[in-house]
């Protein structure tokens, strides 16, 4: 045999070959062709924990600005920038001799003001005696009534000279009280435990009573607040759904808040209060959150997130967000399959997003099979087999083992 018959003999073959195969392609198509598959959840209602997030800010549980309340020297500073005080320690030194000098002299003129007082106090019974007794003599024209007015007149004159210097004293003895006072503020003592700050003031620094510059500030950090801000919107929306009985309070749970930092670690706080002003340039209102601190790892002024819980939503629709797309027009859309396994479009409203679920408030119903997996397959009006999801992606990934 020629080597071109054995060529066209080969060539027939494998033509041959490839009808025989596209004729078993042909009739495994034919024999798998039927409804498209498609995977569904059941939709049921089921209760949920309700949350919002809010930026906010920290700041101190105390503040306390230390200003001087007496002009003077600084003459020392007894604490390291940046560590813990108590309530009552020494911060700053002011020179204090010339407010000693001061309380010396005030204690000085009110030993005076009462030596005074009492010499003039001495005098008063002689001359009211002195007085009387010429009354007597008056009356009885043993001595004139010229002898009677100035012995009346004496005993008046001192009786004024003791309510004076009884003036005097409490004048002096008001004196004495300020320079003490003035004296007691020379040492200037934290009024809060909590950390100090970085020194303003240097010793020898000249400083002045109730300046607008504080020498140090001191704060307390455990606990700490994290201020929010809430729409008044939201804030009114959230009481509208409370009152309705959509949402119910969560006991004791209800105020509690998880923050988040700005490195993604968490930490629990309460719920305090809510400002009753709403803010004319933002429109929100403030919730202050009170956070344990006891490591001071919040520190005043850094950003954080606060989750705060609005309520339970008992029976709250929740289905996979691979189950909703949306429209041209961007409105969220579900396709459901109906009990003779048609297939259903409907247009939803959804609340918000909670973990890899939506949660619907308008378009589902309790029971409603949710396609999952499978929509690229399938139009409104198709007949479908359904499958769950779970048992489609069981088998899904048997085929691609298959493969």
């Amino acid at each position: 045999m020629s080597s071109s018959n054995v060529s066209r003999i080969g060539a027939i073959g494998v033509i041959a070959i490839a009808l025989l195969l596209s004729g078993c392609k042909t009739k495994a198509a034919v024999q798998q062709a039927g409804p498209p598959e498609v995977a569904t959840v059941t939709v049921q209602p089921e209760s949920a924990v309700l949350t919002t997030e809010l930026p906010g800010r920290t700041s101190a549980y105390l503040v306390a600005e230390i200003r001087p309340q007496v002009n003077g020297l600084i003459q020392r500073r007894v604490f390291n920038e940046g560590s813990d005080v108590k309530s009552g320690d020494l911060l700053f030194q002011i020179d204090p001799a010339p407010y000693k000098a001061a309380y010396e002299q005030a204690k000085a003129a009110l030993v005076s003001a009462e030596a005074e007082l009492a010499t003039a106090k001495a005098n008063v019974p002689s001359l009211r005696l002195r007085a009387e007794r010429l009354k007597g003599l008056a009356e009885i024209h043993a001595v004139g009534e010229q002898d009677y007015d100035d012995a009346t007149a004496a005993l008046q004159q001192a009786e004024a000279t003791v309510e004076a210097r009884k003036a005097a004293v409490e004048t002096r003895r008001a004196a004495l009280e300020a320079a003490r006072i003035n004296l007691s503020y020379t040492p200037i003592k934290s009024p809060i435990a909590g950390r100090v700050g970085i020194s303003n003031a240097t010793v020898g620094a000249m400083v002045t009573a109730y300046q607008p510059t504080a020498l140090a500030v001191v704060q307390q950090l455990n606990p700490i607040y994290v201020d929010v801000a809430q729409s008044s919107g939201e804030l009114l929306r959230l009481r509208e759904r409370l009152e309705s009985g959509r949402l119910a309070r969560n006991g004791s749970l209800q105020n509690k808040v998880k923050i988040v930092l700005e490195n993604n670690t968490t930490v629990e706080g309460t719920l305090k209060a809510r400002d009753l002003t709403v803010d004319p340039t933002t429109g929100t209102v403030t919730l202050r959150i009170v956070v344990p601190n006891p490591s001071q790892v919040l520190l005043p002024g850094m950003f954080v997130r606060a989750i705060v819980q609005e309520g339970i939503n008992e029976q709250a629709l929740l289905v996979p967000q691979q189950g909703v797309t949306r429209d041209a027009k961007g409105t969220p859309i579900a396709m459901v399959v109906t009990k003779d396994n048609t297939v259903e479009m409907r247009t939803l409203e959804l609340e918000r997003a909670i973990g890899d679920k939506w949660l619907v408030t308008k378009g589902l119903n309790a029971g409603d099979r949710l396609i999952v997996e499978g929509l690229q397959r399938i139009r409104p009006g198709a007949q479908v087999r359904v499958v769950p999801a779970q048992q489609q992606s069981a088998q899904s990934a048997k085929g691609e083992d298959h493969v």
